[in-house]
């Protein structure tokens, strides 16, 4: 069976496309709203053939329970449905989807003392579509494929073509811009209610930093959970942070119970033409109102031995994961402590490449790479036992992935921070950062609300104090 692709005689941006697919069950959208070298392409995936959820260990497919794996089923379909890409797009065919941080644990076999999360999702969902529709957005170019699993291949492609030109309305010589969604003054509702006080968050990085005195761990990741209270719809917080926070790494997902906001700056793991690549972020700062003021945070944030310190532990876990799976003295720090810029924050970050070893599969690679050091720590299994220990729920979908998995045998994951989960009315939100002997508990703090500020603003919350869990 061979996947169709046309490339379409005119452009139309995908967050247009989008628009107009975003309430259709299970609609997913891959979106590089940060025009960067990142940020090739954007990708719609529509009509899902194959749907794979893992719940209470207990793999679904298509709803029907099965005895094997997630891992084990996804291992033996990405094998037995291989196809070259023929193109130079990084998904025509294969599936988009999560792992959660607690699909996570098992791969290390490490246990939890919470017995309850704050969100009813899958711990693994994956679909695989029937319908991809592509943005190059350098070259201003839409793709659409076909994989030919619901009829064949290419009467499947011109269906497709012709639901667009239907749900777009307008001559295929045209090329409308996209929408503008203006910041625009307002007054804001809602609140926002944390797991922990400021007073216990303090606690728990107290306690981290004891647990480094006392030689247990070098770094460690500290997260909190929050819970937004908004009568925003989704799609309207998704369309304000890629405006307002854009991405390379962000998305919008339209799962049956519930939906994933993402404007994730860190990608996880890719994988492309055998070449492992994994970018860990460690080390922030908030932009500042004026050029002086931004130029002084960002040489504090270059200059933070903090920063860099931490940021040299996790890429030497890392290089240690890769190592596992890629071919011995090919695993290499390609940029250290490069400096990036987003809309209310600066970063460092660094960018580990490694050759896979031609016997090694992505599901084999997920398994020796997640979760990602840099929302672990290091020693990694040591952090997220202590992890379990110190914070107070389950992470759910916080500090997981969210990608794709191609059937050429590529991939492409983030880390899934500076994203919402919404459902039943609330957005559940993940923040935090990595601790150090040098760790300032006061600055932790700040830090863990200014990465939270861009969802805040974007779902339009007022921060109210002496809710039922404490908040600031």
């Amino acid at each position: 069976m061979h996947t169709a692709v046309k490339q379409m005689d005119y452009y139309v941006p995908s967050d247009v496309i989008y628009e107009k697919f975003s309430e259709e069950p299970m609609a997913v959208f891959l979106d590089s709203s940060l025009h960067n070298e990142l940020g090739g392409y954007s990708i719609i995936g529509l009509h899902p053939y194959l749907v794979l959820k893992e719940m209470n260990q207990v793999l679904y497919v298509n709803g029907e329970s099965k005895e094997e794996t997630f891992e084990q089923y996804m291992e033996s379909y990405l094998k037995e449905h291989a196809e070259v890409n023929e193109t130079k797009l990084p998904l025509i065919s294969g599936g988009i989807g999560y792992l959660t941080y607690d699909y996570g644990r098992k791969f290390e076999k490490i246990p939890s003392r919470h017995t309850a999360t704050q969100v009813d999702i899958p711990d693994a969902l994956f679909c695989f579509y029937e319908h991809y529709i592509i943005e190059d957005i350098n070259d201003k170019r839409i793709y659409l494929s076909a994989k030919g699993e619901t009829e064949a291949s290419g009467l499947s492609l011109y269906h497709l073509e012709m639901l667009l030109e239907e749900k777009l309305t307008f001559s295929r010589r045209e090329s409308p811009k996209a929408e503008k969604y203006e910041k625009k003054e307002h007054n804001p509702t809602g609140t926002y209610i944390a797991r922990y006080g400021k007073e216990e968050y303090i606690q728990a990085v107290e306690d981290v930093i004891r647990y480094i005195v006392e030689g247990d761990i070098y770094v460690c990741n500290m997260t909190q959970q929050l819970r937004i209270l908004s009568p925003k719809h989704p799609y309207e917080v998704f369309k304000y942070l890629r405006v307002h926070n854009p991405s390379p790494f962000g998305g919008f997902f339209n799962y049956d119970t519930f939906q994933i906001v993402s404007a994730s700056p860190e990608r996880f793991i890719r994988v492309k033409e055998g070449v492992a690549e994994t970018r860990p972020i460690k080390g922030t700062r908030k932009r500042g109102i004026t050029e002086e003021e931004d130029n002084i945070l960002k040489e504090e944030l270059r200059n933070s031995e903090k920063d860099k310190s931490e940021l040299l532990m996790i890429v030497d876990l890392e290089r240690n994961d890769l190592n596992r799976v890629c071919e011995p003295g090919s695993v290499q720090v390609v940029d250290n402590f490069a400096l990036e810029t987003y809309a209310t924050l600066y970063h460092l970050v660094s960018t580990v490449r490694g050759k896979l070893r031609e016997d090694v599969t992505v599901m084999e690679l997920l398994r020796a790479s997640f979760p990602g050091g840099s929302i672990t720590g290091a020693p990694k299994i040591r952090a997220m036992e202590i992890i379990d220990q110190l914070e107070g729920d389950r992470r759910g979908l916080y500090t997981g992935t969210i990608g794709y998995c191609s059937l050429d045998g590529n991939c492409d994951f983030n880390i899934v921070i500076r994203t919402a989960v919404y459902q039943n009315g609330e957005y559940h939100l993940g923040v935090g950062g990595g601790i150090t002997y040098e760790s300032d508990t006061e600055f932790e703090y700040e830090e863990i609300l200014q990465k939270a500020k861009a969802i805040f603003e974007a779902a339009a919350v007022v921060q109210e104090k002496d809710d039922e869990y404490g908040t600031n």
